[in-house]
């Protein structure tokens, strides 16, 4: 078994130098013109990047920001391909908990907005979404709402859980650009036995339906 192990790593050793060695050889038959093109195509990459940061940026991505109706709520999804938006109440303190997290991602990840929204002031879209928990985070894409993390029990279940899970969470819906591993949670879940799946999916959508339907009251 174990010289059948060594065969195949060496096999596989093998193929990656050779790869390697076809990469330095193409670079050697390279002249100035194709570095040229290369040194082009770089700095066309770069510009075309910081222009679609400098977009990014003129619609309010890099900040957490607050809407204040459900016109600022519609017109954000339009403008902005990837949007996180908390629905809160002043009254519950876990969305002063997510409030936090929430701002210390919007400048991490340029690629999504970052927003929030009373939930007392925006009432028809609350019961359009079927919002019944503070804090409940909408996650939007292409002008369609996704998924939801509702609460924290996909946070963990504990209000001192970190930034990274909430960000590991979101990237769940493939809202943000993310290089961990989505299968594996950045923490440990819900302490004192077996809680509800980390990361799993809600049912509802935009249109407020739902498999369950939860009468869960807020905190």
């Amino acid at each position: 078994m174990a010289n059948v192990l060594e065969k195949q790593l060496l096999a596989a050793t093998q193929i990656i130098e050779q790869q390697v060695d076809a990469e330095i050889e193409n670079l050697e038959k390279m002249d100035e013109d194709d570095f040229e093109v290369l040194r082009r195509k770089r700095l066309e990459h770069l510009k075309k990047a910081q222009q679609q940061k400098d977009e990014w940026l003129q619609i309010g991505h890099g900040t957490y920001e607050e809407l204040a109706d459900e016109k600022e709520f519609f017109s954000a999804c339009k403008k902005s391909k990837n949007m996180v938006c908390h629905f809160y109440r002043n009254s519950t303190y876990f969305c002063k908990v997510v409030d936090m997290h929430m701002a210390a991602l919007a400048p991490k990840h340029l690629e999504t907005r970052f927003t929030k929204i009373n939930a007392e002031h925006c009432q028809f879209l609350v019961e359009r979404l079927r919002i019944k928990v503070m804090p409940t985070v909408c996650l939007v894409r292409d002008g369609k709402t996704v998924d939801y993390i509702v609460g924290l029990d996909d946070l963990g279940g504990r209000e001192d859980f970190p930034t990274e899970m909430l960000e590991w969470r979101i990237a769940r819906a493939n809202v943000i650009n993310y290089s961990g591993d989505l299968m594996s949670p950045p923490v440990a879940g819900k302490a004192g036995g077996k809680g509800p799946a980390l990361g799993r999916p809600s049912k509802k959508t935009i249109r407020g339906k739902t498999e369950d339907d939860d009468d869960s009251d807020d905190e």
